[in-house]
């Protein structure tokens, strides 16, 4: 289900809310059921067969974390060896797991590349989210082992994990950061200050997704779908386009599920800062999808040693964590060189910071920009191939036509509505609002500051209406960019 369709904003959503707080009054264990119970419709509308994963996976790690625990408190030192076997055994199982369903298809077509061969199965449909609540129970096992994470009852193990807000598309939660919340039964009593704050935070990030991000998608599909010999303007238009959708898509996101987790007074972890202010490839990993960041510093950087090692060995974990946050992103080779392009940009940004020559801020900022800019191409390509056209024609190498980079704009007027005057307010208003959100502020440090006041409460219900409207009009909204990781 997602979370721009009528059924979900108009049945799905408010019945949840209104079942949870309902139950919550008497019987809050009953209301914790109800959650998963809604949470697991809302996965299962998309695939049915997807429900019998996500169970497996959930009935078996929390078996894994219940030995961790038994084994662990004052007789962890008798248990050395049978929790370090667990633990191991649970995160192989969630990493096979992983490398079945997503990577498999593309291991057996590089073998027969390589060795000539022919091996042939049926695609294996990549199961929604296995990506996050892989990588979420493997923080839990870790925990668990570690003796921070201690849960007792399924229900809420099951509720950690599947709490539809953050399923889908993150954030990557820690169980620390979940339970004591769903544990406080101040948060089982309805918050009229979270309801608007969450409405707010839901509204600005449909607006966000439907008017702005997919506005953009036209363009950036439009173009990647024919990259050959694509010139100088078309090709710029087409990466910054994909750079804009992705990043309003991944903001609506973000604002949405945070404002979802508020309706039901869980206070999610920021995923997405700003992430186009950075003035550097490290500050911009500080910024985009936080919480990943998080999981790959906390989980594979500092267990090799982070920078505690000598400076090439801190060189060689950094590349060693973009290269597998690359793989993480995608069963495909432009994923694969799209990592690594950010493993070598950090570890140049390292290398400079250690020369100690500033740079110009908004030199930084350009050239921080344009890089990201150029590995979006990457990230978004259906091939390699075109990939490196869009990049040449980026460069010129394609040639320079100006008749032909504005028919795009004519042919957007057309589809949308008839008057040129119409358009062009609408895309100065949406520059407008990319250059607001980017550069000042954003919508979690906007709603800290607002109220319910009628002013605000207008602004709310022309953005929803704006929103409705336009996804109304368009033929298809395409799904969240994330999801498909």
């Amino acid at each position: 289900m997602l979370f721009y369709s009528f059924e979900f904003i108009f049945i799905f959503l408010p019945l949840s809310v209104f079942v949870f707080f309902a139950l919550s009054k008497k019987h809050p264990e009953f209301a914790e059921v109800a959650l998963i119970l809604f949470s697991l419709v809302f996965y299962a509308y998309y695939k049915v067969d997807n429900i019998f994963i996500i169970l497996s996976s959930i009935v078996i790690n929390y078996g894994f974390g219940t030995l961790l625990t038994n084994w662990g408190g004052r007789f962890a030192d008798r248990n050395v060896s049978r929790r370090k076997a667990v633990f191991y055994v649970g995160v192989c199982f969630n990493i096979l797991l992983l490398v079945y369903f997503k990577y498999t298809n593309f291991i057996i077509d590089n073998v027969n590349v390589l060795v000539g061969s022919n091996i042939t199965i049926d695609t294996i449909i990549l199961p929604l989210a296995i990506s996050f609540f892989t990588f979420q129970q493997i923080a839990y096992l870790n925990d668990s082992f570690s003796g921070v994470a201690d849960e007792y009852k399924f229900r809420r193990y099951a509720l950690f994990v599947c709490f539809f807000p953050q399923l889908i598309a993150g954030p990557i939660v820690h169980h620390r950061e979940m339970m004591p919340q769903f544990k406080d039964l101040t948060n089982k009593i309805l918050n009229w200050e979270n309801i608007y704050q969450g409405l707010t935070l839901f509204i600005i990030g449909l607006f966000k997704k439907i008017v702005i991000a997919d506005t953009f998608a036209q363009w950036a599909i439009a173009g990647y779908a024919d990259t050959g010999h694509i010139q100088f303007f078309e090709a710029w238009r087409t990466s910054l386009s994909y750079s804009l959708q992705l990043y309003f898509d991944f903001s609506g996101y973000a604002d949405m599920a945070i404002g979802i987790g508020l309706l039901f007074n869980i206070r999610l972890p920021i995923n997405f800062d700003s992430p186009y202010r950075a003035l550097d490839v490290q500050d911009f990993w500080r910024r985009w999808h936080i919480t990943l960041s998080r999981f790959l510093r906390e989980y594979i950087y500092f267990p090799l040693g982070g920078n505690r090692v000598g400076e090439a060995s801190v060189y060689r974990n950094l590349f060693i964590v973009f290269f597998v946050g690359g793989i993480w992103h995608g069963a495909g080779w432009t994923y694969v060189l799209w990592g690594i392009l950010h493993g070598v940009g950090i570890c140049v940004v390292r290398f400079w910071k250690k020369l100690g020559v500033g740079i110009y801020r908004p030199l930084a900022w350009l050239m921080t920009f344009l890089f990201v800019n150029m590995a979006w191409v990457f990230f978004r390509a259906d091939s390699m191939h075109d990939a490196f056209d869009v990049l040449a024609g980026m460069v010129g190498m394609h040639g320079v036509t100006v008749s032909r980079t504005f028919r795009w704009a004519e042919q957007f007027g057309a589809n949308v509505v008839d008057s040129p005057f119409v358009v062009s307010i609408g895309l100065i208003f949406i520059l407008f609002l990319v250059l607001q959100d980017i550069f000042f502020r954003n919508s979690q440090q906007w709603v800290r500051h607002i109220r319910a006041e009628w002013k605000w409460c207008m602004a709310n219900c022309a953005l929803f209406i704006t929103a409705i409207i336009v996804s109304l009009q368009h033929q298809r909204i395409s799904e969240f960019i994330y999801w498909q990781f």
